[in-house]
């Protein structure tokens, strides 16, 4: 039997963030840009069924080393000094590029390149920007609609049937 592939998305976190007009009145504070990320970013993942790694760089934090976290199911990865997002997920694809599906999410036309090249699928952070928004109103459609308790037999027979059957119950 074939062995199903996983699916799994990573996202370059800062080039998302810095792309992305939501975060504008947020930017001053990083932290708080990257936290708003990540929830929408656990949100996607609950919705879609794919695995999601959000990497952010710390290439430029002098003696950081790699830091990895699970924030409700989604993987963030802080990069050590010396590693940018880009490269860490370049040594990602390396190892499962060709084995699962992977599709990353940057603007950065070298690892674009890199990605296809590696047997990926990529998406633009502009692209990823209106899935996640797109994502967000269907939950949002989906957990606004009143719940039935019942079927409402009106809407699913036709008018001559109901008919007939108010004409059954009155007899009884």
């Amino acid at each position: 039997m074939p062995r199903t592939k996983k699916e799994y998305l990573y996202i370059d976190g800062y080039n998302l963030i810095n792309q992305w007009s939501y975060y504008k009145d947020v930017a001053r504070n990083i932290e708080n840009s990257r936290n708003k990320l990540i929830e929408l970013l656990v949100e996607y993942q609950a919705y879609r069924g794919i695995k999601v790694i959000v990497v952010f760089d710390a290439h430029l934090v002098k003696g950081s080393v790699e830091k990895r976290e699970i924030v409700s199911g989604v993987e963030v990865i802080y990069t050590k000094e010396h590693e940018t997002a880009d490269s860490y997920i370049e040594k990602q694809l390396d190892k499962i590029g060709r084995y699962e599906r992977v599709q990353v999410a940057t603007s950065d036309n070298s690892i674009q390149q890199i990605v296809l090249a590696r047997g990926g699928t990529r998406i633009s952070a502009h692209e990823m920007i209106l899935e996640l928004e797109n994502t967000k109103k269907d939950i949002r459609i989906r957990t606004d609609k009143p719940r039935q308790n019942g079927t409402n037999i009106d809407k699913i027979l036709d008018p001559e049937t109901l008919e007939r059957l108010e004409k059954l119950r009155r007899s009884f």
